[in-house]
């Protein structure tokens, strides 16, 4: 009885043992003894127990980051990266047997390719060339299904972070920069400020300029209109209207202290008759006053 419960175990674990299920999206590679046999497909599969294993491999996308990898730039600028890359298993028997670490070696080989492409890049184009150095090492590493067993379906670089020293001296130049340009506005805005108050007093002058002679111009036409007038009245006057205008002139004479007139000897004569004439003519105005 006792042999018959022994015999029945040892024969359900065997048969526990005969049988392992491969997952969904994954693949079983069957071992004899420790060589590679076959390939086992999802689902539930056979193996001579102790003789025979079979190894899960997951064929799924698998992410993987690699952080803080220094490189240094064409001008000897130390920067860390951090890349995050997402890959698959193309070939399950190259990626288990033919490479101790495979995953190893790729990121080995992103490591130097990332080197090269930044190494023939400054600082500052590094920096702002993230997009194209992702472009340029996709196109490097390309398919490592005959290398590795795995392609990188997609890749990334997360961040270039220059080294501190760097990154304090960016710091200082930056600051430079912003107080150069704001010196710079400044200094323009003055400019700015002084020529417009150039204009404005040029416009001033200019203003003040052409009301001057606005009102030059003004006088000076009234004075000609008046000349017009005097000219035009004296052309109708006879001769008598002159003879009543050095009589009055003789008058305001005899009233100043003067008592010494030039005049033309052809008309001496006339003279000394208009000058008796507003002598007399103002004595009759004093005797009219009083």
């Amino acid at each position: 009885m006792s042999i018959l419960v022994i015999v029945i175990i040892v024969v359900s674990v065997l048969a526990l043992v005969s049988f392992k299920i491969v997952p969904q999206n994954s693949v079983g590679l069957l071992e004899t003894l420790g060589k590679y046999s076959s390939t086992r497909q999802t689902g539930l599969n056979f193996r001579l127990p102790l003789v025979q294993k079979i190894r899960t491999v997951s064929l799924a996308l698998q992410p993987l980051k690699l952080a803080g990898y220094s490189v240094i730039t064409k001008d000897n600028a130390d920067i860390g990266a951090t890349v995050t890359l997402n890959f698959h298993i193309t070939d399950p028997v190259k990626y288990s047997y033919e490479n101790t670490n495979s995953i190893e070696s790729m990121q080995q080989l992103v490591r130097g390719h990332l080197r090269d492409i930044i190494g023939r890049m400054e600082l500052n184009e590094a920096l702002g060339s993230t997009s194209q150095i992702n472009k340029d090492l996709a196109e490097a590493i390309g398919d490592l299904t005959n290398t590795y067993g795995i392609n990188v379906d997609r890749i990334n670089i997360d961040e270039l972070k220059p080294s501190a020293a760097i990154q304090s001296s960016m710091d200082t130049q930056l600051k430079a920069d912003r107080e150069r340009v704001a010196a710079i506005s400044q200094a323009e805005g003055e400019a700015k400020s002084i020529e417009l108050r150039a204009k404005a007093n040029n416009e001033a002058l200019i203003a003040t300029a052409k009301a001057n002679a606005e009102a030059t111009r003004t006088k000076a036409d009234a004075e000609s209109y008046r000349i017009d007038k005097v000219q035009a009245a004296l052309k109708n006057a006879d001769q008598n209207y002159f003879n009543n205008q050095s009589i009055n002139a003789f008058e305001t004479l005899a009233k100043s202290d003067a008592n010494l007139i030039v005049t033309n000897g052809a008309d001496l004569d006339q003279t000394g008759q208009s000058a008796v004439l507003a002598k007399t003519l103002g004595q009759e105005l004093a005797k009219e006053q009083d």
